[in-house]
C-alpha cells in the first residue's frame, strides 16, 4: 500500500479535527455547531463533504441532527458496564496530548514533543533512511538475537557514556525502545501498588500514566529552571518515603530548564539520606555539552538509574534507547524486557550502530544543535514580544516554558487553538493532578514556535483577551 493510500481523506480529516475539539470542550452541551455551509467555507470543502462528516460525527455519538435546525453537541454518556477501572480511566485520560502527537490531525503543531521530520530526514540522513543498503554492511541476523539488545551498540554507548564521566559495567546497560519502555520497565520492577514516586512538577506528563497503571501514588516536586525545588523536595520527604525520584536532568520536558551543580549535589545528598533512588531522564543528552552536571556522573550509577534515546534527536520513529545503572538492577530489567517483548529491534540497533560508526550521526547532530538554538533563540524573542512570560534556561533545547497574563483562561486557549488548527500543549497537562499552579501556561516547540500562523492567533487571542 502507498504512502498516499494511507493517508486519511478529507472527510476523515474534518472528522477527527472536529471530534477533537468537542472532546477538548470547544462546545458546550447541546450547543449548535456552524452550519454545513459556514463549515464547508471554513474548512476549504464542499457542502456534501462537510454533511458526510457531520453525518459521521452523529454516528459515533458526538453531535445531534436537529431537522430543519442544525447539528448541536450531544450530551455523551457512557454506561457503567464500559467504564474502566479508575486507575486505568485515570491513566488514559492523560494520553490524549500524546494521541495528537500520533495522529495528526492540526496543521500548526507549536504543542509537539518532538522536533519536525523535516529537521530530521532533510538533514544528510535522508539519504542512509532511503538506501536499504547503507546501515548493514555486515550480514543482517533474522533469528531474536538477545534481549539485551544489539552488542556493538551496546559497547559504542558504554564509551559514549564515559565522556559524560559515568562509567558503565559490561552487564549494567540495557537497550529499549526508547526512554518510555526504559520508565514501563524500571517502573513494573521497582514499584507496587500503593508506593509513592516523586516526580518532576511541572513534568513529564506519559510517565503519570504509567505510575496511575501501576497504582502508585504519584507526588510532584516543583522545578524551576535550575531543577527540582530542594525546599519542597524536602518538605515532601518529611511526609512520604518515596521508592524513587523521576526527574529529567536537562533540555527539561516541558519547561526546557537544566539541573544546575548545586541542585545535582543537594539531590543526591537527599537521596542517600532519605534512602529511595533516582531515575535521571537524559533524553536530549546528545545534541548538550558532556560536560553539563549529571546525576549518574556525581553517583556513579549507585543510586541513579540512567536513561538515553535516539528518538529525540535521530527519529522519532527508531524507537531506540538505553538503560544504564547497577548491573543487579539492569539485570532484572532484562529479565523483565525478555518476558515481556522478548526483545528490541536488532535491525534498528544496527541502523543506529552504523550510522555512528560512519560518522553519519555526529554530523547529523551538529546541524541539528545549530537549528535548535537558532530556533530557540527566534521563539524566546517572538514570545517577549507578544508579552509572555517564559523560563529562561542557559541551554538551548527544544521546549520553552510559557506563562499568559492572570486573565487568561487556560481551556480557551486550547480551544480557540483548536478552531484554527493550532495544536497546543497546555500547562495542566505537565501537573500530575492536571491542575496547573498558577497562571495559564503552555509547552512550545521551538521548532513550530515562530510559525507565522501561530504568532497571528496568540496576537488575536490575546487582544480579544485584554478587550474583554
Amino acid at each position: 500500500m502507498s504512502d498516499g493510500s494511507r493517508r486519511l481523506s478529507r472527510v476523515d480529516q474534518i472528522v477527527e479535527k472536529v471530534a477533537l475539539m468537542l472532546e477538548a470542550g470547544a462546545y458546550k452541551t447541546f450547543e449548535r455547531l456552524p452550519s454545513i455551509r459556514q463549515a464547508a467555507r471554513e474548512n476549504g470543502v464542499s457542502k456534501n463533504t462537510m454533511a458526510e462528516a457531520y453525518d459521521r460525527l452523529v454516528a459515533r455519538g458526538l453531535l445531534e441532527a436537529r431537522a430543519g435546525s442544525g447539528y448541536y453537541m450531544a450530551q455523551i454518556r457512557i454506561s457503567a458496564p464500559l467504564s474502566p477501572a479508575p486507575h486505568v480511566a485515570a491513566a488514559v485520560d492523560g494520553v490524549s496530548l500524546l494521541r495528537e502527537q500520533l495522529e495528526k490531525h492540526y496543521e500548526v503543531r507549536p504543542g509537539d514533543g518532538r522536533p519536525p521530520p523535516l529537521w530530521m530526514e532533510g538533514s544528510e540522513l535522508r539519504r542512509h533512511f532511503a538506501n536499504a543498503k547503507a546501515p548493514y554492511p555486515e550480514a543482517i541476523q533474522f533469528g531474536y538475537g538477545s534481549c539485551w539488545g544489539y552488542g556493538p551498540l551496546r559497547e559504542r554507548l558504554r564509551v559514549q557514556l564515559l565522556d559524560r564521566s559515568i562509567p558503565v559495567q559490561p552487564d549494567g546497560l540495557l537497550l529499549t525502545h526508547g526512554v518510555n519502555h526504559g520508565l514501563d520497565l524500571i517502573i513494573r520492577h521497582l514499584t507496587e501498588p500503593g508506593d509513592t514516586v516523586f516526580v518532576d512538577e511541572p513534568g513529564y506528563y506519559p510517565l503519570f500514566s504509567k505510575l496511575t497503571f501501576a497504582k502508585v501514588q504519584i507526588v510532584g516536586i516543583r522545578r524551576d529552571r535550575d531543577g527540582p525545588d530542594l525546599e519542597d523536595l524536602t518538605a515532601k520527604l518529611a511526609l512520604h518515603r518515596p521508592k524513587m525520584f523521576v526527574t529529567q536532568s536537562h533540555g527539561h520536558n516541558p519547561t526546557g530548564g537544566s539541573l544546575s551543580p548545586s541542585r545535582s549535589f543537594g539531590l543526591m545528598q537527599l537521596a542517600e539520606r532519605w534512602g529511595f533512588l533516582l531515575v535521571e531522564n537524559d533524553a536530549l543528552a546528545d545534541i548538550l555539552p558532556s560536560t553539563l552536571p549529571r546525576l549518574a556522573a556525581l553517583d556513579q550509577l549507585n543510586r541513579v538509574l540512567y536513561l538515553g534515546s535516539f528518538s529525540k534527536t535521530l527519529s522519532a520513529s527508531l524507537r531506540c534507547g538505553y538503560v544504564a545503572g547497577a548491573p543487579e538492577i539492569v539485570r532484572r530489567l532484562a529479565d523483565i524486557k525478555m518476558v515481556t517483548l522478548v526483545n528490541s529491534s536488532e535491525h534498528v540497533e544496527r541502523f543506529v550502530f552504523n550510522l555512528i560508526q560512519a560518522g553519519h550521526y555526529l554530523r547529523h547532530l551538529r546541524r541539528l544543535r545549530g537549528r535548535v538554538e537558532e530556533a530557540c533563540k527566534a521563539t524566546f524573542e517572538e514570545m517577549e514580544r507578544l508579552g509572555l512570560s517564559l523560563m529562561e534556561s542557559s541551554i538551548p533545547g527544544f521546549y520553552l516554558w510559557v506563562e499568559f497574563p492572570e486573565h487568561v483562561d487556560e481551556q480557551e486557549l486550547c480551544a480557540q487553538a483548536s478552531k484554527r488548527s493550532i495544536f497546543i500543549s497546555p500547562g495542566s497537562v505537565f501537573y500530575p493532578n492536571r491542575k496547573s499552579r498558577g497562571r495559564a501556561a503552555m509547552r512550545v516547540n521551538v521548532a513550530h514556535g515562530t510559525d507565522p500562523r501561530f504568532i497571528e492567533f496568540l496576537q488575536d487571542f490575546l487582544g480579544g483577551t485584554e478587550a474583554r
